[in-house]
Formats: C-alpha cells, sequence, structure tokens
C-alpha cells in the first residue's frame, strides 16, 4: 500500500488481514478446482464458466462506455453451447465463411457478419439471408455478387489494408500488412469514387496486441482512407484486441472509439476472438510412459499437432499449471505425445516434485484455438468438452469418439 505509513496501525492491520484471506480464499478455489480437473477423464477441454463471464463483463463494459458493438469472432471460439450466455453480454458473432455464419445465425441469434478472401454464388445466396454484414476482400469480389446483395438486407463493406504492420518479425504468418499479403485491399487498388451500395469499411491487423498498435493502424487508416469516413455507415476494427489481458490499455481503447464515433457519426465495431475466453479454458492430460533419451520424456495423452495445433504453427509454449522452464526447479522433463509425429513435442517444463506415470497435467489458456483447430491425425481421439461451472460442478458438454474419427473419412 502506497500510503501505508499515513494510515493508523489498524487500518494497516486490517487490510493486511483481509489480503491474506482472500490469498487463502483463492488457494483453496484453486485446490478444490484441481481436484474437479483432475477426475475427469482425460484428455479433456475444460470451460471455466466463472473467467469467461469475467472476461465478458469487461468486454460489457467497453461496449457501453465506447457505445460501440462487439462481436464473437468465431474462427478463435465456437463452443455454442455458451451462445446464449456470451448472447446476453455481446452484440453478435461473425464469422470467416458459410458454416460459421451458420452457427452464429442459428445460435447466438443476433447480429450476423461474415467476411471471406472470397466467396462462392450459392453461399452468397444463404449469407444475404442469415447475415447483417458482409464484407468483401476485393473490388471484383464485390462487383461478382452486386446482382445478389444489392437487394438484400445485407449492410455491405469492403477490407483495406493500410498497409501498417504493427506484427513482430516472428508473428509474420499472421500479419495482414506483411509485403504479398493477400487480405484486403490497399490505397494504391482502391477506387477513386467509394463503389455504390458499400456502407462500411474494415481492417483487421492485429494479433495478440494492446491498443496502442490498434491506435497506430487507425491514424494510418484516418490517413489513407478518412475521405471516404462521411459517405459510410460503420467502420469495422477487425479482431487481434487482446482486451481482457491485465496490462491492455482498456481506457485508450474506449477513447478511440469515441473519437471515431464523435468525429465520424458511424457506428464502429470490435472482432476480438481471443479477449471472449482467454485464460478460460484448460486441457487436462495424463501421463500415460516415462522414456530417457538424453532427458526424460513424458508420453502424453493429450497431442500439440492433434489438440493444441498453435503449439506447432505459432509456435508458442503453452502455460502449464505448476510448470516452469526448464531447469528452473528440481525435475526437467520434455512434454511428448502418443502420436507417431517426431516433432509433436509441447515443450521442455521443470516441476518442484517428480512427475510420475498416471499423473494428470492441466495446461491453461485452452479454450481458444484449440477446440477450433484440433484434428484426428494418427487416429488420435478428440477430447472431451467439459463445462466447469460457477458452483463447482461440470457438466459433460460433447465426448468424442470412433465414428467421429471415420466420419471424416472415406
Amino acid at each position: 500500500m502506497s500510503n501505508e505509513k499515513n494510515m493508523p496501525a489498524y487500518v494497516v492491520n486490517a487490510a493486511k488481514a483481509e489480503a491474506k484471506l482472500q490469498a487463502l480464499q483463492e488457494r483453496m478455489r484453486i485446490e478444490k478446482q484441481e481436484a474437479v480437473l483432475k477426475a475427469l477423464p482425460t484428455p479433456c477441454y475444460v470451460v471455466d464458466e466463472a473467467r469467461l463471464i469475467k472476461n465478458l463483463e469487461l468486454l460489457q463494459r467497453v461496449q457501453q462506455e465506447a457505445d460501440c458493438h462487439i462481436l464473437l469472432a468465431q474462427k478463435c471460439f465456437s463452443m455454442f453451447r455458451l451462445y446464449p450466455l456470451m448472447g446476453e453480454y455481446l452484440a453478435g458473432t461473425t464469422a470467416s465463411g458459410i458454416y460459421e455464419a451458420r452457427l452464429g445465425h442459428e445460435e447466438m441469434g443476433k447480429e450476423n457478419h461474415v467476411f471471406a478472401p472470397a466467396f462462392r454464388a450459392e453461399d452468397m445466396r444463404e449469407l444475404v439471408q442469415i447475415c447483417d454484414h458482409i464484407v468483401f476482400n476485393s473490388i471484383a469480389q464485390l462487383e461478382k455478387h452486386r446482382s445478389i446483395w444489392q437487394n438484400s438486407k445485407a449492410s455491405v463493406g469492403i477490407r483495406i489494408n493500410p498497409e501498417c504492420s504493427t506484427q513482430e518479425a516472428e508473428h509474420a504468418i499472421y500479419d495482414p500488412c506483411a509485403v504479398g499479403s493477400r487480405l484486403g485491399v490497399t490505397l494504391a487498388n482502391f477506387p477513386q469514387e467509394l463503389p455504390e451500395g458499400v456502407e462500411g469499411l474494415h481492417f483487421h491487423t492485429l494479433c495478440e496486441q494492446n491498443s496502442d498498435d490498434l491506435i497506430t493502424t487507425f491514424k494510418a487508416f484516418e490517413k489513407k482512407f478518412g475521405h471516404f469516413f462521411s459517405q459510410l455507415k460503420w467502420l469495422n476494427l477487425g479482431g487481434g484486441h487482446h482486451i481482457t489481458r491485465a496490462d491492455y490499455d482498456v481506457e485508450a481503447l474506449i477513447d478511440l472509439v469515441k473519437y471515431i464515433r464523435s468525429t465520424y457519426g458511424v457506428e464502429v465495431y470490435l472482432e476480438p476472438g481471443e479477449a471472449v475466453a482467454l485464460n478460460a479454458g484448460y486441457l487436462v492430460t495424463e501421463v500415460l510412459d516415462i522414456v530417457h533419451n538424453g532427458l526424460d520424456i513424458l508420453i502424453l495423452d493429450a497431442s500439440a499437432a492433434c489438440h493444441m495445433p498453435d503449439v506447432l504453427e505459432m509456435p508458442y509454449r503453452p502455460p502449464l499449471r505448476y510448470g516452469f522452464e526448464a531447469q528452473e526447479k528440481a525435475h526437467t522433463y520434455r512434454l511428448s505425445s502418443m502420436t507417431c509425429l517426431a516433432g509433436d513435442v509441447i515443450g521442455d517444463y521443470s516441476f518442484e516434485q517428480e512427475i510420475n506415470v498416471g499423473d494428470k497435467l492441466i495446461f491453461e489458456d485452452m479454450a481458444i484455438y484449440s477446440m477450433v483447430k484440433n484434428n484426428t491425425f494418427n487416429g488420435m481421439p478428440l477430447p472431451d468438452i467439459v463445462l466447469l461451472k460457477q458452483d463447482g460442478s461440470t457438466e459433460l458438454v460433447r465426448r468424442f469418439g470412433y465414428e467421429d474419427f471415420k466420419g471424416r473419412l472415406s
């Protein structure tokens, strides 16, 4: 406490006692939760309802204070069992194609937006019936489908490329502003006049970033395309906003949206995916064997390649409860999978205690880009999907079996 020396002793002592009590309660909560998680059959994804609601409450506050629309980017988190709950806080969903658009329409039933690099005519005929906004990636696509969308209820927009990279070099695969990107129309390729019927402009350039990068990008967007804003009904600032991360500058985001609203009189849309379910999920796995080849290697019933593909694609090292950097603690292990892929390695971790066959390990932040990207390579079973409710009870939402594997084959 910064002013502790100026406070009466009884106030300081009471505050310290309260802090100790809260720490004790949190430790007891985690221990109770861990017992529940480790009792589940493995592998399984577990979505933490309490943590999800905490994220949703913050997003709702941003939506209300900034007077904007926040949509769930389904490409990151599509657990439709929770769409009614998320719909109590968010304005709707955004999709990357016809199937996600159907899912948002059927399961949340609120605002429904879609963008794709290209659309098929048969899909467009359905999209104009179920989507409120349709964003095209090129002028050619806009014109190709004009006869379908121009007399529909859908509001049409163009995705632009502001040519303003804010990504780290190692994440170039996720940079829509990289040289040669296929995503969005650059200023040089945008017509001098806004195409007839276009009501909005959209950009999506961020990936797990803070509001300072959004502000930088918006300034570039405004400089290049701002002369069109007075002709528009809406601007969509895309996704990649890590709004619910502890160090995210929420007030700067709210100020930016307020500036856009007051200056240009347009509706503003944000499409976070990760921020909705950030730190709100787990992947529980069991140690099946331990082999030795220069170091101790744990064989798990969970797989990076099958159950958390971003570990290999990003790549990144997923957080592990009670796991530390290699060599930091007494016992270091390499965590790997039961697939035959030699590179199916999650990473090297150290532990304070020795790990044994039969132990359960809990990976954290596993709600996002996991269920939506998993696969059955090698005939690996898909993990169960479990909801950890606010009251501490669990609900088995989905169990997968052999038919789910076979049904994807021919």
